[in-house]
């Protein structure tokens, strides 16, 4: 048992060096290693729902996860990705406040992640620089990207929109072959099925993409 846990230990620090190591130092890079859990995540498994308190932060090691907004409706928003290297700001904003998660979170790939405590945020954030500086960093690019939401949003039209959510699922996922359902989309981008299925349609016919039963064939965009 004792050289399982050693052996675990050893992967989880070699790990977190490839993520973080441009980010944090060997001693904290230690110090999540003895007390981070390590998680293996399928495709479409949800690690965060709305209204939950959160036990954890995720540090991403592989994969990438969508965070996504409820409104009234029960109708959803996708905020952005993480991915590897990154961590959620509003997982750690929901941490210090001790307060309800505000977002769901959904591995959009096969993911790998350590858990860390929230014990040990506010310990690393008077112990480490590196650490403050990474959680300061989140903030930073996860504002921006809300910002850009919010911007595409506001002022792009719903079929640039489209584009744009296509090419990001595409590299995300790396591939041309975006498995999701029309329906699927129209709940990340707050549209309708008929909406985006006419949109889709026209891009199909403009030779940007080829449609497939339940997939969708990036061609040219």
């Amino acid at each position: 048992m004792e050289q399982s846990h050693e052996k675990k230990s050893k992967t989880m620090i070699q790990e977190l060096k490839e993520g973080y190591g441009h980010f944090f130092e060997d001693d904290l890079i230690n110090e999540i290693a003895q007390v981070g859990t390590y998680k293996e995540v399928p495709e479409g498994y949800k690690l965060m729902d709305i209204g939950e308190y959160i036990k954890g932060m995720p540090l991403l090691i592989s994969g990438a996860i969508k965070v996504l907004r409820e409104d009234n409706d029960g109708d959803e928003l996708l905020l952005y990705y993480l991915e590897k290297g990154e961590t959620c700001s509003m997982t750690l904003t929901c941490c210090l406040g001790d307060s309800k998660s505000e977002i769901r979170a959904i591995a959009e790939t096969d993911t790998k992640l350590i858990m860390v405590p929230i014990q040990k945020m506010e310990e690393w954030t008077a112990k480490y620089k590196s650490w403050r500086n990474f959680v300061f960093d989140s903030y930073h690019s996860r504002l921006n990207e809300l910002l850009s939401t919010l911007d595409s949003i506001a002022f792009d039209k719903l079929d640039m929109r489209l584009v744009n959510y296509l090419k990001e699922k595409s590299r995300i996922n790396k591939g041309n072959t975006i498995n999701n359902t029309h329906q699927e989309i129209a709940y990340e981008l707050h549209s309708s099925r008929v909406v985006i299925s006419r949109l889709l349609k026209k891009l199909e016919q403009m030779g940007k993409i080829a449609l497939h039963r339940n997939s969708i064939e990036l061609l040219d965009l």
